[in-house]
């Protein structure tokens, strides 16, 4: 199915989009083997249109919201490449056929988005995870069965790197995401606790209380990014590879935030960085618990 032209044109369009993003965390890369690199692109083109829709849109609320619950239905429904016209859902389609990917994670993917327009606080962390095991962990479950039919114990590893890099992610975008879109993806009781308001955070200001509580926030997201680690010793070849790149790069992304000043500093991974990561990469290594 892959051989028609359009289907390979389809792909090669993935690509590009997925390679012109900038990310933190490999997104389809050299590392994956090249008969996933497309279908893999193909998700996240479905992921950033989603994204998009959510947070980029200028539209009302209403129409943002059916539009993706158009997609929503769309997804599932998905089967014939040749009835789709647009390069996204062409890929999609065919990834989703020879691939046989359910349909559920798209779903909740989109869930997750929904849940953007309308939550702009989470009362307590279980919430936060909550949120993440629709807006992150679909995407590592679909990585799985791109790669075959995983067991129970990949997809509960899964989760955990893919809960642990979205809240990598939020202690990343904490500025940008109130000033922006409204949004703070610390837990309420948290900041109580340690004392920080909503206006600290809106401000842009590193406090002494901020500070605490995101020191916090970055050792429970080392302990769930461990506890997820051994997914990437199980997983042979180029994708085990890819698996323990994208881990590594999430510790080293926490590495950079935990050393900092500034905890609204962005930081971004060089060429220094990407060596250190390729090398603890390329073969698995037990963690110490």
């Amino acid at each position: 199915m892959a051989d028609r032209p359009d289907i390979r044109a389809a792909y090669r369009h993935c690509r590009r989009r997925a390679a012109a993003h900038y990310e933190n965390f490999p997104v389809a890369s050299w590392l994956l083997p090249a008969r996933l690199r497309g279908p893999v692109a193909a998700v996240y083109c479905f992921a950033r249109d989603a994204d998009d829709l959510a947070d980029e849109d200028q539209r009302t609320i209403d129409e943002r919201r059916a539009d993706l619950i158009a997609m929503q239905e769309r997804v599932q429904i998905l089967e014939d490449p040749a009835a789709e016209s647009e390069p996204e859902w062409i890929a999609l389609a065919d990834a989703r056929q020879r691939f046989s990917l359910p349909a559920a994670p798209f779903v909740d993917l989109v869930d997750a988005f929904i849940q953007d327009l309308e939550q702009t606080r989470y009362a307590t962390f279980g919430e936060v995870m909550e949120y993440c095991r629709r807006s992150a962990n679909p995407v590592g479950r679909l990585m799985l069965y791109l790669d075959g039919n995983p067991t129970e114990e990949m997809i509960g590893y899964s989760d955990a790197v893919c809960s642990a890099l979205q809240l990598i992610n939020f202690y990343q975008d904490l500025h940008q995401d109130i000033t922006e879109n409204n949004r703070i993806y610390l837990p309420q009781d948290e900041m109580a606790q340690y004392g920080v308001s909503e206006e600290m955070i809106a401000a842009g200001q590193t406090t002494f209380a901020l500070r605490n509580l995101m020191q916090f926030q970055y050792a429970r997201a080392d302990r769930l990014l461990r506890a997820g680690a051994p997914l990437g010793g199980m997983l042979r070849g180029r994708m085990g590879l890819e698996i323990r790149a994208i881990i590594n790069g999430g510790a080293r992304v926490l590495w950079r935030l935990r050393q900092q000043d500034d905890v609204f500093a962005r930081p971004r991974l060089r060429a220094r960085d990407a060596w250190i990561i390729l090398a603890h990469s390329l073969r698995p290594r037990r963690r110490k618990r």
